[in-house]
């Protein structure tokens, strides 16, 4: 059983940045591709970004290209969600998810695609 554990959110005023972390516990993490969703009140879970399993593939929502960064350290079981020049509608609970998929390069950005999630770490971006 995998085990993700989200941590790095907050309260941040528009315009500033956050790095969220998720920690993986497995054997397998090296070889999966990782993923972070957020949600919204009362809006359906979106995705936000993807990376494979060697970093060399990342894909990206429209609404947060080239403001965000996805990264992974397999040496330390960490994917990594730096978040620059927030928007209040950045504002949602963000989750990591690891796929069970043998597509590594594939944009697998529909939650079903993802068999493991994290508890998720509230976003807070104010005016």
């Amino acid at each position: 059983q995998v085990q993700l554990v989200e941590s790095g959110g907050g309260l941040v005023q528009a315009g500033g940045s956050l790095r969220l972390s998720c920690a993986a516990s497995g054997r397998t993490f090296s070889s999966r591709v990782m993923g972070w969703f957020r949600q919204a009140p009362e809006k359906e879970r979106e995705f936000v970004a993807q990376i494979n399993d060697s970093g060399d593939r990342i894909y990206y929502a429209d609404s947060v290209k080239g403001r965000f960064t996805i990264s992974r350290d397999n040496a330390k079981n960490t994917v990594y969600l730096q978040m620059n020049s927030l928007k209040p509608e950045d504002t949602a609970v963000y989750y990591c998810a690891q796929s069970l998929s043998i597509d590594r390069n594939g944009r697998l950005a529909v939650p079903g695609q993802y068999s493991y999630w994290g508890q998720g770490t509230p976003v807070t971006v104010s005016l």
